[in-house]
């Protein structure tokens, strides 16, 4: 018969493998300064300081560049809703809070230094961008009602860092600009050490208590969002992200969600009582749903291109 533990107590339990972890991460993350990776010699006043506004035309980035960009920076400046979400379900005392506390610190960061670039090359509307900012941090995050609770947060947080450092990376790569790019490359390395951290939490979990864990694990990824949801624009956004391979259902699958499970042994695993069980079962048939919601997706996006491509060519006749 597997253990049934409250919150507090897997808190109490797991804090040595907090402490373990948050040493490690300190260890291993690089420093580093946002104004480092700014091309200052770029930037000039805007009409409020006597010089130009905001234009289409000063913009160097393509316009699946610019939604990726927006869309991953608006998801860093949501970081309040996050950190509340987060410190309301961990600990604020020891290793937890001192976490807590370090990964709000070290997300910040990318957002300060995301915008700062493009406010400097003049990537995209600043106004606009604040706008945006403004309704999507005033709408706060958006967590589905079906979970809630500190192994619910861990599991979440563990595949939604790894999600962003994939975002992050492949934005780099159609930015086409060296600049953007190594910044970028920057964020998504501090990504996946946040990755790393809350994985192995939710390892331990399992250990300690497997029917809890794995139960909250399939809540997760059965209503998996992107912490993006709640920002303007974020469905016709996406969809066009997904268009351009910067993240889409085969890359959710195959480079977010499989290698995780696999990482905790999910379907080798054998104590699992009733509950955990019939979780992991309802895990494994989402997974198969995952992978033909990918096909399908891959299909439709192929049809669309080779439309576009004969529609493009018939226009250059």
């Amino acid at each position: 018969m597997t253990r049934e533990l409250t919150q507090h107590q897997i808190l109490r339990e797991l804090e040595p493998v907090a402490e373990a972890n948050l040493n490690r991460h300190l260890s291993m993350a690089k420093e580093w300064h946002p104004h480092d990776y700014v091309p200052w010699d770029q930037g000039r006043n805007f009409a409020a300081m006597g010089g130009e506004d905001w234009d289409p035309s000063q913009s160097k980035l393509s316009e699946v560049a610019k939604v990726a960009m927006i869309t991953n920076l608006l998801t860093e400046d949501n970081l309040p809703s996050y950190h509340r979400e987060i410190a309301e379900n961990f600990s604020q005392d020891g290793a937890w809070g001192t976490w807590v506390g370090r990964w709000t610190a070290e997300e910040n960061r990318h957002g300060i230094v995301m915008r700062d670039y493009l406010v400097v090359t003049r990537g995209v509307d600043p106004v606009a961008l604040e706008q945006a900012r403004m309704i999507h941090m005033t709408n706060g995050a958006q967590s589905p009602d079906e979970w809630g609770g500190f192994l619910e947060n861990v599991a979440y947080v563990t595949f939604q860092e790894l999600a962003t450092r994939v975002s992050h990376r492949n934005t780099g790569r159609v930015c086409d600009d060296p600049i953007a790019d190594r910044m970028l490359q920057r964020i998504a390395a501090d990504e996946n050490l946040h990755m790393i951290f809350y994985r192995t939490l939710c390892g331990s979990a399992l250990d300690l208590v497997p029917d809890q864990a794995v139960d909250a694990i399939t809540k997760v990824l059965v209503n998996f969002v992107m912490p993006g949801s709640g920002m303007p624009n974020f469905r016709r956004n996406g969809v066009m992200m997904a268009k351009h391979g910067i993240y889409d259902p085969r890359q959710h699958l195959e480079e977010v969600v499989a290698p995780v499970i696999k990482n905790w042994n999910i379907f080798e695993r054998n104590d699992f009582g009733p509950r955990g069980e019939q979780a992991r079962e309802e895990l494994a048939a989402h997974l198969e749903k995952l992978g033909r919601d990918a096909t399908k997706f891959e299909e439709q996006r192929d049809r669309l291109l080779a439309r576009e491509a004969t529609r493009g060519e018939l226009q250059s006749v």
